[in-house]
């Protein structure tokens, strides 16, 4: 379901065009490891994405901000929550409202990226798709930018595969996704674009510090793939969340739309995309090892005020666009 227009008399009115980039923001999460510190701000209980930590902005739109140069607007699908539209009304009044899509439950990241790639699907049936996470800070966008660019230009020779941003990281975390690098199969602009030798999720202590000394790469959930692509890897992957999405797919853009999301979202499964995709499909993955980029998950309190200490930017707390913090009850007229 859409905010907004509805799909049903959207897609008759767009022309149904292929080529370019479209783009994913997943702002679907609640960020509970982060709410003491936004309630000490201030903040109530506003999940993290829509908190500015620094600066007059929130994260959510920072996020948007940092890809706009690469994806026109009408292309960015940002799948939330109904309890978000408060949030989403109040900072994202320069968006097409039609371009917001609110699932009715958070199922985790697998269905948060395919219900906005069915929207997708419906607009462009063999679409390039880039999926970005609301919850991070990046210093550097310009040369994040070029590397997203190099990744396209990377899938144009390998359209079977899915392409992951990776980082080198700055001291063994434990609470991060970890690749390992493997032996160079591309490389555009002077990016490389290398096999992955494995993935490990948030690895116990001795391990991460043994990941660090190897050169593994932190994984920053920042994926560039084709639509049909991810479609095939989520079949083979998690069958019965592909085969609810598949109900999906068929009531998109008819009068049944909406209640069909809501009726399969009662059923369906929690799937996670790291641990049920890409850790199923490594030699279907590759990683882009961007250097130069100073990025950082903001998934803990430590992670925040570490970024903002080795940055000098100052520790503000507000809610862009809203006076207080609203009811954690919110009724959606979707």
């Amino acid at each position: 379901m859409l905010l907004g227009k509805r799909i049903v008399s959207g897609l008759k009115e767009e022309n149904m065009t292929t080529g370019g980039l479209w783009g994913v923001v997943l702002a679907g999460g609640e960020g509970t490891r982060v709410r003491p510190l936004v309630d000490r701000l201030g903040g109530g209980r506003c999940p993290k994405q829509y908190f500015a930590f620094t600066g007059t902005r929130s994260m959510l739109q920072h996020t948007l901000d940092r890809i706009d140069p690469l994806i026109p607007m009408d292309r960015v699908f940002t799948v939330v929550l109904p309890t978000h539209l408060d949030y989403v009304r109040a900072q994202l009044t320069d968006r097409p409202a039609d371009r917001i899509v609110v699932q009715p439950e958070n199922r985790e990241t697998a269905p948060g990226i395919l219900l906005p790639l069915t929207h997708i699907l419906a607009r462009d049936p063999d679409p390039v798709v880039a999926v970005f996470p609301s919850d991070h800070f990046v210093l550097e966008v310009d040369t994040l930018l070029r590397y997203i660019r190099a990744a396209e230009r990377v899938l144009r020779d390998h359209p079977d595969h899915l392409l992951l941003l990776g980082v080198g990281g700055d001291g063994p975390e434990a609470d991060y996704g970890w690749i390992s690098p493997g032996r160079l199969v591309a490389c555009a602009d002077g990016v490389e674009a290398r096999a992955v030798g494995g993935f490990v999720e948030k690895p116990p202590p001795a391990r991460a510090r043994r990941l660090f000394v190897a050169g593994a790469l932190w994984n920053t959930m920042i994926v560039v793939t084709r639509g049909q692509t991810l479609l095939e890897m989520a079949r083979r992957s998690f069958p019965r969340l592909y085969a609810q999405f598949g109900r999906i797919r068929r009531a998109m853009g008819t009068a049944d739309e909406t209640a069909v999301i809501r009726a399969v979202y009662r059923r369906m499964d929690t799937v996670n995309f790291s641990r049920d995709l890409l850790e199923r499909h490594p030699d279907r993955t590759l990683v882009i090892p961007m250097r130069g980029v100073s990025w950082s998950d903001w998934g803990s309190e430590r992670r925040i005020l570490d970024t903002l200490a080795r940055t000098g930017l100052r520790l503000a707390g507000a809610i862009p666009g809203m006076a207080a913090t609203p009811s954690p009850t919110l009724t959606a007229s979707l």
